[in-house]
């Protein structure tokens, strides 16, 4: 496989945040590039989005926003997800169906959106209370029961994170490109913040003495997508997008 694999996870229909990345993987010398999911729910761009990752050759896995935009109903289904789902046609909910949330992406790095079992399951991070906080030995343990790949790559919790597990497995989430605070409730009501706008993404490469992972920061401008989800009805998305943070009080 190539040497250099740009990690990009939880886009959330934020295009500008991702050509920022790609530009910056770019210059780092990153020859392939890697989608964990969770690409296009969101008050901002998600055909356009979808549009661009649909013309890229990249491994690229469905995140629980896909899988819930493919199953969406009007009733239960989150603002995120509705307006999204509004605003796709049938060529992207096509491609979507064909996209796994956990793959191999050779013999030695196994992709996931959330954990290698499930699309919602926090890997690298715990809920505890009302926060996340890094998980412990145990937990990764008990999360990753693979023993053969050397490197473990996932998203879904929006926090950068680099570990390692009890078999010395680099473990890697790259963080969010598109929003860097948000709000779940999904075991139960939490907040998540990055405290910065800036885009978020990991490189992966081969060294000599096995593989290792930077974590990246990458300044865009984030005024129009924060415009744009205030137009949308979201004011939530407005705050975190300039801040990264969420709604004071």
């Amino acid at each position: 496989m190539s040497q250099s694999v740009a990690l990009v996870s939880d886009i959330h229909g934020n295009l500008p945040a991702l050509e920022a990345v790609l530009a910056d993987a770019q210059t780092r010398g990153a020859d392939r590039i890697v989608n964990l999911g969770d690409s296009l729910s969101g008050p901002l761009l998600p055909l356009e989005t979808a549009r661009f990752l649909m013309s890229q050759d990249w491994v690229q896995l469905a995140g629980n926003h896909e899988r819930q935009l493919l199953e969406f109903d009007a009733v239960t289904g989150s603002p995120s997800d509705a307006y999204a789902h509004a605003h796709l046609t049938p060529e992207v909910f096509a491609w979507m169906k064909t996209l796994r949330h956990a793959r191999p992406l050779d013999d030695e790095v196994f992709l996931c959106h959330g954990s290698p079992r499930s699309d919602v399951e926090c890997f690298l991070d715990s809920v505890e209370g009302d926060h996340m906080r890094a998980a412990t030995p145990a937990e990764l343990t008990e999360r990753c029961a693979l023993s053969a790949p050397r490197v473990v790559a996932c998203g879904h919790t929006h926090l950068p994170r680099i570990a390692r597990s009890a078999r010395g497995q680099l473990l890697v989430n790259p963080g969010s490109v598109g929003l860097q605070a948000y709000a779940d409730d999904h075991p139960q009501f939490h907040t998540v913040e990055n405290g910065d706008p800036r885009a978020r993404y990991a490189i992966l490469a081969r060294a000599a003495d096995g593989w290792r992972a930077a974590l990246h920061a990458v300044e865009y401008d984030c005024g129009p997508m924060a415009a744009l989800a205030l137009r949308n009805g979201r004011p939530d998305w407005e705050v975190a997008l300039r801040t990264g943070r969420m709604v004071p009080g």
